[in-house]
Order: structure tokens, then C-alpha cells, then sequence
């Protein structure tokens, strides 16, 4: 694999050989081309190594495989919801990439503890993580468990799976946040 690079000192130099002064990526691009094209000598090559290349492809693939387990939680955890109360996964579906749901899901897992708990609680559990959206969405959740008076069965039973569903998913958003640092050597 072949790799060129175009030094910032030289860089600057073709730019300021063309008009304007704005700094776009746009317009880097398009001197970087002219410069492969016109300018062969300014590239420097770069030379990965294979183990390089091995570095990075399990890195890579292990990138992939956490957004995998993240979007296979996720669903499993709005396929619970819309089973036992669709309304509720109508209002938290959307936001289970937000800590904030993830933690109130921990500590009121059923439709009967977020009812018991009552929009106040809600909303002061969910000021901790989301401060700008925490009483709208509590409100939004109150509503949302007025509209089913049915309990499906099975209901109670999410006392168990979904704190441990929403731990998992958020151990894994946390993770996928964090970056390892690679930087091949030049």
C-alpha cells in the first residue's frame, strides 16, 4: 500500500501560491491534489509497516465489534420496553444514548416503580445526568405511563433484566468513548 504525505511547511508554501486566504478543507484537498499532480517531489512516502497494519486492523475490528454490542443492547432494551409499556419506549427509545436514561432505567426498572416514584423523583434523578432536559423528559415519561393501564405479563420480571440490560449498555458507550491512542511511527 502505497501512502503519500504532503508536508505542512510545504503545504503552506503551494497554498500561498493560490487565491484567497480562507482555510477549508475543500480548498486543502484541492491543493494537495495539485500539488500530487504538479509537484511529485514535495510528496513524502510513507511506508507501513505489516505490523502496523495488524495493529490497526484489530483495533478496528474491535471498534466494530463494541458498536455492534452497543446497537444489539440498545434494541434488546427497546424491544423490552415496547413489549411491556410501548408508550414508555416511545418516549425513552430515543434516548438511550443519553446516561441520564440509562441510570433512571437502573433504579426504576418497571413501569410500576416509575409511577411510584412520581415525576418530582423522576425529574430530580434525571437533573443529575441531563440537567437541560431532565423535567421535560420526567413529565413526558408521566404521561407516557398514564396512557397503559393494562400490565402485560411479564412486566415484573424486568425488575431483573432491564437494570442489568442498561448497565451493560452503558459500560459499553462509556467504553466506546474512550480512544486508544495510535500513532504509527513516521
Amino acid at each position: 500500500m502505497l501512502v503519500g504525505y504532503l508536508p505542512g511547511l510545504a503545504m503552506r508554501r503551494v497554498a500561498d501560491l493560490h487565491a484567497g486566504e480562507a482555510k477549508t478543507d475543500a480548498r486543502d484537498a484541492a491543493i494537495i491534489a495539485q500539488a500530487a499532480r504538479s509537484l511529485p517531489p514535495a510528496l513524502r512516502s510513507l511506508q507501513l509497516a505489516d505490523e502496523q497494519v495488524a495493529e490497526l486492523s484489530m483495533l478496528c475490528g474491535f471498534d466494530d465489534d463494541v458498536v455492534g454490542q452497543i446497537t444489539a443492547t440498545s434494541n434488546r432494551i427497546r424491544g423490552l420496553l415496547a413489549q411491556i409499556h410501548p408508550a414508555l419506549e416511545r418516549v425513552l427509545g430515543p434516548h438511550l444514548d443519553h446516561p441520564a436514561v440509562l441510570d433512571l432505567l437502573q433504579r426504576y426498572p418497571t413501569p410500576a416503580a416509575m409511577k411510584a416514584a412520581g415525576p418530582t423523583r423522576l425529574g430530580n434523578q434525571l437533573l443529575k445526568l441531563a440537567p437541560r432536559m431532565g423535567r421535560r423528559l420526567a413529565d413526558e415519561i408521566t404521561r407516557a405511563l398514564g396512557e397503559q393501564t393494562v400490565v402485560v405479563t411479564g412486566t415484573n420480571e424486568t425488575n431483573v433484566v432491564l437494570p442489568k440490560r442498561a448497565e451493560q449498555l452503558a459500560a459499553l458507550r462509556r467504553h466506546s468513548q474512550t480512544r486508544t491512542d495510535f500513532r504509527p511511527p513516521l
